[in-house]
């Protein structure tokens, strides 16, 4: 009877069989990281599968990168740190973590306590059942202020879900369950992780992007590193939003079609003027309209020619899109039992 030896799975075949990445972006949390990754751990106890922790260290500058390399020591907590190079800011530092990421599916959640760990098994159990492609956690007893965070929040979601088409409670809300294959054909930039149900609902039918309740807690540890002035920002990058989701492929028609449209106006105020000028002999030289047709006139070209040159740079875009948001410094990592 011929012995035939299965072949030793690498540390690579492990990765690929992972069920699950907790991905974490942290800045200046130093006294919240220590109990987090606990608080991960007791969660995720009793979840029965293969996971992983991902911490990424947002450039900060005080303790939290030395308090996080401890938890290495933790026997049988599989997590990677991420240090990068200098701040870049949450939606980098996640897009760094989903990059870094091997499970199959993707949780994250912020690093400030805020976001309760225990949801993640019950919203990895609900993503399958509902056959989802993003699970969005829903605050429905948000512990934050009324007017600095919670009225804000609700005028931006509400702007959001009637500008993108995606209805949801809580587009801010960082804990979400994501499925790698889909999430990771997403490149987040610039302050785009609020608005990733957005981006998702560019690669899937809005129907497979959902959402439960979770607990929220208050903060207690830190400050907050948002403040009022975040409303203007989310105004600015909701058009942004917009003009990607509609127009990112054939920017071109954007600016092509309000340059035709004020090209239209422009022939029609000239051709009137002209007909004034040359048929009724009036005299036009002094006359408002002509300047405002004068104008829509070179403004049709100027926005014709800048959707042309925008179109060339989305091609070039495509074909070159390899770049990324953020620059790892070094990873730290448990190193995988020979067991």
């Amino acid at each position: 009877m011929n012995h035939i030896e299965e072949p030793v799975k690498s540390v690579a075949d492990v990765a690929e069989a992972r069920e699950l990445s907790i991905v974490v972006p942290v800045f200046n949390e130093e006294e919240s990281v220590r109990p987090l990754v606990t608080r991960i751990r007791e969660a995720m106890a009793g979840f029965g599968k293969s996971w992983e922790l991902i911490l990424v260290d947002d450039g900060s500058t005080d303790r939290t990168l030395p308090n996080a390399r401890k938890e290495l020591s933790h026997p049988g907590l599989q997590i990677k740190i991420i240090e990068l190079q200098k701040n870049f800011g949450q939606t980098a530092a996640m897009q760094a973590g989903i990059d870094a990421a091997s499970g199959r599916l993707i949780a994250t959640l912020d690093g400030d306590l805020q976001n309760e760990p225990a949801d993640i098994p019950h919203m990895v159990a609900a993503i399958e059942e509902r056959e989802l492609d993003l699970l969005v956690g829903w605050r429905k007893n948000r512990r934050d202020g009324l007017l600095l965070r919670k009225v804000p929040s609700w005028c931006a979601n509400f702007l959001i879900g009637k500008i993108t088409g995606v209805k949801l409670h809580d587009y801010g809300c960082s804990l979400k369950i994501y499925r790698s294959s889909i999430i990771k054909q997403v490149k987040l930039m610039g302050e785009m992780h609020r608005f990733i149900p957005a981006w998702v609902a560019g690669v899937v039918p809005s129907s497979r992007i959902g959402e439960m309740p979770v607990t929220h807690h208050a903060r207690h540890y830190g400050a907050s590193k948002y403040g009022i002035s975040r409303t203007f920002r989310v105004i600015l990058d909701l058009l942004a939003v917009l003009f990607f989701m509609r127009y990112k492929a054939r920017p071109g028609h954007f600016f092509g079609s309000i340059g035709l449209a004020a090209g239209g106006l422009s022939g029609l105020i000239l051709f009137y003027l002209a007909m004034d000028k040359f048929v009724l002999g009036n005299d036009i030289g002094t006359r408002p309209m002509l300047i405002v047709g004068v104008m829509l006139f070179l403004s049709s070209i100027q926005l014709i020619t800048t959707g042309i040159l925008s179109e060339m740079m989305a091609r070039a875009y495509f074909r070159d899109d390899e770049t990324t948001s953020y620059i790892v410094r070094q990873v730290f990592e448990r190193e995988p039992s020979d067991a």
